[in-house]
């Protein structure tokens, strides 16, 4: 088995950091808030074991800490990429198996065309920050978002939300009238 490394890198948001893993650690993207919603990952359970996280976003090879402003990232993060890299040698789960959503068939002709977009054009974007943006709803001609990862209060979130998502999205569904981020 080759050897783990990962590479620590910077976010958009100042108060996220990536830790990009150089093999895949999760087939699905998995966002914590808290140790509760953790439970089903025992790397974010750790993680959470320490007061300054905020928040745990969980990507196919990168794992996005976001802390709380009273800690700095130059007393964290090599301890942290440390802890991730003997956490996937140790051969522990990095999430714990789960059933897979099965895609909704239902979805008109609209929500199918802005999912697409979506996980085509937009997540992959956002996620070289570190982030995720997910689906929620389509309801009245608004897009309903949820920001994931270092996007989650990410200061220039709103700019990409606005500029970049609802420009793209109404370009090719003009009928959009505005996208909001939940």
């Amino acid at each position: 088995m080759s050897q783990t490394e990962v590479v620590i890198e910077e976010t958009p948001n100042p108060q996220s950091m990536k830790f990009t893993v150089n093999k895949e650690i999760a087939e699905n993207n998995f966002s914590f808030a808290n140790s509760q919603e953790a439970f089903s990952s025992p790397l974010a359970s750790k993680i959470f074991g320490f007061p300054w996280t905020e928040s745990v976003f969980i990507g196919s090879n990168y794992v996005t800490i976001t802390k709380q402003d009273w800690v700095e990232w130059e007393v964290l993060a090599e301890p942290l990429a440390d802890l991730i890299k003997e956490h996937i040698e140790d051969g522990t789960p990095v999430v714990m198996p789960q059933e897979t959503q099965i895609e909704d068939g239902n979805d008109s002709p609209v929500v199918q065309q802005i999912k697409k977009i979506l996980n085509e054009e937009v997540r992959p974007a956002v996620a070289m920050d570190g982030g995720d943006i997910v689906f929620s709803k389509y309801e009245n001609n608004i897009v309903y978002v949820y920001m994931q990862g270092a996007c989650a209060g990410c200061p220039s979130s709103t700019y990409t939300l606005k500029e970049g998502i609802e420009t793209r999205l109404k370009a090719a569904i003009p009928e959009i009238q505005e996208v909001v981020s939940l």
